[in-house]
């Protein structure tokens, strides 16, 4: 005996799964030490569950006809995601308006971005980089929420021509896998060529969560419901598959993270089947696992999921920039008290959202929510001033809103300080500074190399000035596995200097045997000073530790310590507390100065040691 499978408004398991994936973003991003250091895979949970409810509900069967039944849907999606969202929006950017500063950089980008379902692309557009960032974004978690509201536009009108066209269940299951594995396939392509976030940000190259979803909701569509379904023996395989499907989510969360994209698509895949299996086995007939993640605290924190994620990072940001803690594109950084209060104030203001707005819209609508209000006022005093001073908020709200855009600066600190350093740099190569007559205490700047990240970048006006006739090559985003290179090429060209100072260690771990090269190639006849880092990054202790026990190792090697001449002095630092403005810049040219004295006094003190003269590169390898 067989019967279809009723299509319930409500399927068991999805408010728990809504609820574990914002629990891993939330811990990715209010607590990073927390260990889930790939947590942004909750975004492809939402993706896999979205795919699977939406193309469920529009293959439900009704008799309406379908240019009514597509604009119902796009009448309760609407109801459903914008109230919250313009909520968010205002309210987070009024906060920013009266914080000031980096956070409201491009905030007119954001919203724009946010209010017309673009921000991936607008984002891509602007040269925004998801996991190397150091220009704040406030609403820089609305990304995944545009490529759903894509979703949302463009599915309803592709689906009944597929259906149309392939018919046959199977067929379009088939159809969604292949498409699904296209877009995954298309991400790798973009990771190999260095263009991360355009493969993450992506709807064409992250849509195959979403496809794997509808593939599900393709292929128990119209499924007979036998009666082994129902069986204590099914139920409990139902039960182990979706405890399979958890455990594949939270070892992708548990994959580390590389800004170079080392595990792209793989770990967004291996959370999208995991996301598949719990979903499959949450729907089945009689499903034990549904009822089990769907238990009350999880089911409320799902029914919130969505009003939850779209709070956490804006309120995170502005905790930050307004406890000065430093503002940036990264949360490598957070404070536990700071996560902690982010997570508090996003719940409370999701929970308030849902009851105050979203619910009341989505079952009213428009209209009748404002004859409810109309209503209200009517009621009596109390009632009338609670609903004018929510008309208020409202007009506060939009004002302060305007307020953000309006008094947004072009560029955060840190770009400013980055661009200066660039325009010194150009100004050096097109007209050579001449160096001054050398004095016995001088350290001269046409006997230094200096090689380095944006740190230096920022610092290079007054390494110029400390030092006139140096020569830097410092460059955004460059990490210590471009240093070898560097340095090899200068060698061949005869014109590696005396004092090699690098200070490569803000963009990533250092790695000894990359040391060693570079110690290899500068030779016992140059001095290498390695300039360690500070960032808010967790990678720093390390880097630093790292440097510092290289250079105890090796003669001809000492350590320039950044980190801690520059710790007592943050002020001096951009809002993204890592490069230096003019005033830093001179402790960092002060910190190189150190490093190079104590090169040479370490030179001075090895026994028997007598200055050799500098060969060329091919000269060097003959002896």
């Amino acid at each position: 005996m067989s019967s279809s499978v009723p299509h319930a408004p409500r399927y068991a398991g999805l408010d728990g799964l809504r609820a574990i994936a914002v629990g891993l973003v939330l811990a990715y991003h209010l607590f990073p030490g927390a260990g889930l250091r790939s947590g942004f895979v909750g975004v492809d949970v939402f993706f896999v569950v979205s795919g699977f409810l939406i193309t469920s509900l529009l293959l439900r069967p009704t008799g309406r006809s379908l240019r009514h039944r597509m604009l119902d849907f796009w009448r309760r999606r609407a109801r459903r995601l914008l109230p919250a969202l313009a909520v968010m929006l205002t309210v987070c950017a009024s906060a920013a308006w009266m914080i000031g500063g980096d956070v409201l950089v491009g905030i007119g980008r954001q919203l724009l971005g946010a209010s017309t379902f673009s921000y991936n692309w607008t984002a891509l557009l602007a040269g925004s980089d998801y996991f190397t960032a150091t220009q704040p974004e406030l609403f820089r978690n609305v990304w995944s929420l545009a490529v759903e509201e894509q979703f949302y536009l463009l599915w309803p009108l592709l689906l009944p021509l597929l259906v149309a066209i392939l018919r046959w269940r199977w067929a379009l299951v088939a159809f969604a896998v292949v498409a699904a594995g296209a877009s995954a396939w298309w991400m790798s392509v973009l990771v190999a060529a260095d263009a991360v976030t355009r493969g993450y940000f992506g709807t064409d190259s992250h849509a195959f969560g979403l496809l794997l979803g509808i593939a599900l909701a393709f292929g128990i569509r119209n499924m007979p419901q036998r009666e082994w379904m129902l069986r204590p023996l099914a139920r409990a395989g139902g039960v182990l598959l979706g405890t399979l499907g958890i455990g594949l989510i939270v070892a992708a969360a548990l994959q580390p993270e590389t800004p170079s994209g080392a595990g792209f698509p793989e770990s967004l895949l291996l959370a999208s089947v995991g996301s598949l299996l719990a979903v499959f086995a949450g729907v089945a007939p009689g499903s034990w696992f549904g009822r089990a993640i769907d238990v009350l605290p999880l089911r409320w924190v799902g029914d919130r999921s969505y009003g939850i994620y779209l709070w956490h990072w804006p309120v995170l940001v502005l905790i930050l920039a307004a406890s000065d803690l430093g503002v940036s594109g990264s949360d490598a950084e957070v404070p536990v008290w700071a996560g902690s209060v982010a997570l508090v104030l996003s719940i409370v203001a999701a929970a308030a959202s849902y009851r105050l707005v979203e619910t009341p819209l989505r079952r009213l609508g428009l209209r009748r929510s404002l004859r409810a209000v109309r209503a209200r006022f009517a009621r009596g005093p109390v009632s009338r001033l609670a609903m004018l001073g929510g008309l208020l908020t409202g007009v506060l709200a939009l004002s302060g809103t305007t307020a953000a855009v309006a008094s947004a600066p072009p560029m955060t600190t840190s770009e400013m300080a980055i661009r200066a350093g660039q325009a010194a740099m150009k100004r050096a190569a097109a007209t050579p500074t001449p160096t001054p007559e050398p004095t016995p205490e001088a350290i001269r700047g046409d006997e230094m190399t200096a090689i380095g990240d944006s740190v230096m970048l920022a610092s290079a006006p007054e390494l110029y000035q400390r030092f006139p006739g140096v020569e830097v090559d410092a460059k955004v985003s460059r990490s210590i596995w471009a240093g070898p290179r560097i340095i090899d090429d200068l060698d061949a060209a005869g014109e590696l200097r005396e004092h090699v100072i690098v200070a490569l260690g803000t963009n990533g771990p250092v790695d000894r045997g990359v040391l060693q090269k570079m110690a290899d190639t500068v030779g016992r006849n140059r001095d290498l000073v390695l300039v360690n880092a500070y960032a808010p990054r967790d990678w720093i202790p390390g880097v630093n530790r790292d440097l510092q026990e290289f250079a105890a190792a090796r003669r001809g090697v000492v350590v320039a310590d950044w980190a801690n001449a520059i710790k007592p002095h943050e002020n001096l630092l951009a809002g993204d507390r890592i490069h230096p403005g003019d005033a830093g810049g001179r402790i960092f040219a002060e910190v190189v100065e150190q490093g190079i004295r104590d090169s040479e006094a370490e030179r001075a003190a090895r026994p028997h040691w007598e200055p050799q003269p500098l060969a060329p590169a091919a000269e060097a390898q003959g002896h």
